[in-house]
């Protein structure tokens, strides 16, 4: 026989699997299951490792010394950084006190906030079998929030900026 005549009969190959008979349904296969499971799990942990943070950081005050090591730029030049205050951010914020973390922080709870805003695009892509979400910014944009955060960052360390400071 030629090779592009050949017909191959399907019942003679080992690795033919047999299908359901005509006009039966399909059985959900478990495997359906575990996979939605495993494209839950990143994001999954993801959010338990954020919420486990926040519980911690919700119990243990950083208002009360002791607790955690304080920012090694304010404790060597008195200049607040763009982060400091974010623990008591997340404090306020993790006990409902929205008020008092912007107060702290207020670059801090943005973040809160777009951290959240991806989490749930995540979990209903999962939910969907779509693909993971990345935050994908042309350059200017890029730029652009690096120039927040220093404006952020100047700003508070300035006397008319002193309702941004922690």
């Amino acid at each position: 026989m030629s090779g592009e005549n050949q017909q191959v009969d399907a019942s003679s190959t080992p690795d033919a699997v047999p299908g359901p008979p005509a006009g039966h349904a399909v059985p959900v296969v478990p495997a359906e299951r575990a996979s939605r499971a495993r494209r839950l799990a990143v994001p999954a942990l993801y959010l338990a490792a954020a919420g486990a943070a926040f519980t911690y950081v919700g119990t243990v005050d950083p208002n009360e010394p002791g607790h955690y090591p304080v920012c090694p730029l304010l404790r060597l030049t008195g200049i607040l950084c763009p982060g400091c205050g974010g623990l008591r951010s997340a404090h306020a914020f993790a006990h409902g006190d929205l008020v008092a973390a912007f107060g702290s922080n207020a670059l801090a709870v943005v973040g809160y906030f777009v951290f959240a805003g991806f989490m749930a695009l995540w979990l209903v892509r999962a939910l969907r079998g779509g693909p993971v979400p990345r935050i994908v910014l042309r350059p200017a944009l890029w730029w652009a929030v690096g120039a927040v955060v220093l404006v952020f960052a100047v700003v508070r360390n300035l006397s008319f900026g002193s309702a941004l400071a922690p």
